[in-house]
């Protein structure tokens, strides 16, 4: 391998992106990896940052993705095995279908629970009021639950254990079941 991959770890909040990115990245089978979290990208706004659930933070979310997929590709081409966990939907892929054109490898992960588990496990997590809170988890999950296209690369964890969640994921990426092309 020349070059390293991309495992783009995605869903709502409260489906065990984090949790499964950490390990995905420990189990590697390269020789080197990295865990990268998109949330980093956007701790580093200082100045006029928008938060970036707003409609109003677009132009600055797309400034963010861009700067996270130059460091992922660093990495790649450093033969890592980049895992990005972070809310990445198909309506922020255009970006990453470019890395694709410029002969990246890079798998795209959904993990999606229901409704009712997904709500469960996010909703006291965040640091918005539990309102605001309450509100952006049923809206994200609503965004990630018709996927069209991209159905086939949804890991669904309302009843996975992490092992299997991490077994599920393992399997998509050897197969190339999740492939973007």
């Amino acid at each position: 391998m020349s070059q390293g991959r991309i495992i783009v770890i995605t869903g709502p909040p409260g489906t065990g992106k984090t949790t499964t990115a950490s390990i995905i990245a420990k189990e590697s089978t390269l020789e080197k990896s990295v865990h990268m979290h998109t949330d980093d990208f956007y701790h580093y706004l200082s100045k006029g940052a928008v938060s970036p659930h707003l409609p109003e933070s677009n132009e600055q979310n797309l400034v963010v993705i861009e700067a996270f997929l130059e460091a992922a590709k660093r990495y790649a081409r450093g033969k890592y095995d980049v895992i990005v966990d972070g809310i990445v939907g198909p309506w922020f892929l255009e970006p990453w279908l470019n890395v694709v054109q410029e002969s990246y490898e890079v798998h795209y992960i959904i993990l999606r629970a229901s409704k009712e588990e997904t709500m469960k496990r996010a909703v006291e997590r965040s640091k918005l009021d539990r309102k605001t809170n309450i509100e952006l988890v049923e809206t994200m999950w609503e965004q990630f639950c018709d996927l069209g296209i991209y159905e086939s690369h949804v890991v669904d964890t309302t009843m996975h254990s992490v092992e299997g969640t991490v077994s599920a994921i393992k399997e998509k990426v050897t197969n190339g079941m999740a492939l973007l092309f």
